[in-house]
């Protein structure tokens, strides 16, 4: 989800690139390379911007790092909430929407992927490259740290966080077919629907989780840069508060009833033991949660150039790694040893810990340490044009 264009608030927003992961820029005008994309026409930033570089928003920046923040976050507070409500109602919160609206962006920016070749090596240097390196990595890692040097490795079934690399692979690859459907964000939801209640399929390339985000990928396609400048109005913004703390609300008062699986995505209806029919009721209901709450979330997102801005050109690093940091908690049995933890000190250190890490991991010194394997060139593995 991550190019970040430039300019001014009130300015018109260029062109969209191609999308990179969660948080890639390429190494001249594109950013979210997949992590994320491709492509973004380079612009003199107007007056009034902050010296935003040229060809990059900040808006779109600020917007990558604000969600990996709370993406960090989210994933530090799983060991940590059982036996809080409040704790287990906030990650609720955030779950409903910090993914999608990585998503939703990553699908605004794609919408210039036609399949060229330039955009092949993007999606093969910036996505692809990335997968089987961290693939390799996570698989080593937790056969050492977790003391299992049998752990299997497998290029089909994505270890943790991975699998976002492998589904906004097959996303993009898709951009061009849903561009050419006269109601895609329909059809995209009936996909979404009909993958809630298909049991059987989530181990391979996680396929439950590339169908059943779908739509907020598909969404972004068919954004246009009026939509953002319209959810960056005051009137939103103002709406955006009674808005997150009814939701904050309902979420305190559900956190005891609903199960956890139905925001991973991860699962069908039929495997977690629901009928049918909950599938595609759920999956309805969060879609339309989640974007109500990406929305007060995209509102919020400040427009002009902020000492974080620089950061999202790096969050793919700060997503990619910072999975380390949260299974390394888990394989070392950090909390069992420190039970304060689970107490309103340590979910507060722990927000701290995880938002102050993933932001040290967005840096560009860290960025420029990883480009080999989050931006590789590779010019010797493709033809010239």
């Amino acid at each position: 989800m991550f190019h970040a264009l430039q300019g001014n608030e009130r300015a018109p927003l260029p062109p969209a690139r191609e999308p990179e992961a969660p948080g890639t820029s390429r190494k001249a005008p594109a950013v979210d390379r997949p992590p994320q994309t491709t492509g973004t026409a380079r612009t003199a930033p107007p007056a009034g911007t902050g010296g935003a570089p040229a060809g990059r928003e900040a808006y779109f920046d600020n917007a990558k790092y604000l969600a990996i923040v709370l993406v960090a976050v989210a994933h530090a507070w799983e060991p940590v909430m059982e036996g809080s409500r409040a704790a287990r109602a906030l990650y609720m919160l955030v779950y409903t929407f910090h993914m999608p609206a990585f998503i939703l962006i990553s699908g605004y920016f794609s919408r210039s992927f036609t399949g060229r070749p330039h955009q092949v090596r993007r999606l093969i240097t910036g996505i692809a490259v990335p997968y089987v390196v961290f693939e390799v990595a996570y698989t080593l890692f937790k056969r050492w740290a977790d003391d299992d040097p049998q752990h299997p490795f497998s290029l089909t079934d994505p270890f943790y966080l991975t699998w976002f690399l492998i589904a906004l692979f097959v996303w993009r690859l898709s951009a061009p077919v849903w561009r050419t459907l006269r109601h895609p964000l329909p059809v995209a939801l009936v996909i979404a629907c009909l993958g809630s209640l298909t049991p059987g399929i989530a181990d391979d390339l996680d396929l439950q989780r590339i169908l059943q985000f779908l739509p907020f990928f598909v969404l972004g396609l068919c954004l246009k840069p009026e939509h953002f400048r319209w959810v960056r109005r005051r009137a939103v913004r103002l709406a955006a508060v009674p808005l997150v703390a009814g939701a904050a609300l309902f979420a305190y008062w559900v956190a005891p009833r609903l199960r956890m699986n139905w925001f991973y995505r991860s699962t069908s209806a039929p495997d977690l033991g629901f009928a049918w029919w909950t599938g595609p009721l759920m999956t309805l209901g969060l879609f339309g949660c989640a974007l109500l709450l990406t929305v007060a979330f995209l509102a919020w997102v400040p427009g002009r150039r902020t000492w974080f801005t620089v950061l999202g050109s790096g969050t793919i690093c700060g997503y990619l790694l910072h999975g380390f940091l949260v299974k390394a908690l888990d394989y070392w049995h950090v909390v069992e040893a420190h039970p304060w933890l689970t107490g309103p000190a340590g979910l507060v250190a722990t927000t701290v810990g995880a938002a102050a890490a993933v932001t040290l991991l967005c840096t560009p010194p860290v960025r420029r340490a990883l480009r080999c394997v989050t931006e590789p060139e590779m010019r010797w593995a493709f033809r010239k044009e």
